[in-house]
């Protein structure tokens, strides 16, 4: 009786899926994390892969797969887009200069 259940037990644990494979970063973040954040820029700013990937595995994701899935999508929408480094940046417009201050006014003697 005890080997059956342990039979039983055993199956169902091999059985269990990961309902998150094969789903794309988007959409792993519109299901487990839009609730909250509106938008995914920002969101791995100034946080190294690993460590980002590893909070959401302990916090978010069904899996270390799904995790550095999600990390990596994070990271890459936080990258300026390509060219955009390699553009100078936009010098502001000039102000027409002023004209010469003008003298101030005599006094007036009383």
């Amino acid at each position: 009786m005890g080997l059956a259940a342990a039979a039983i037990l055993t199956a169902t644990v091999a059985a269990a899926q990961n309902l998150d494979a094969g789903k794309p970063p988007a959409k792993l973040f519109a299901d487990g994390c839009a609730t909250c954040h509106r938008s995914p820029r920002g969101l791995a700013k100034g946080r190294f892969s690993l460590t980002l990937s590893w909070f959401l595995k302990d916090h978010y994701a069904t899996s270390s797969d799904s995790a550095k899935v999600l990390a990596a999508y994070l990271e890459s929408v936080d990258e300026p887009p390509p060219g955009a480094a390699a553009k100078p940046a936009k010098k502001p417009a000039r102000k027409p200069a002023r004209s010469a201050p003008r003298p101030p006014k005599p006094a007036q003697s009383q």
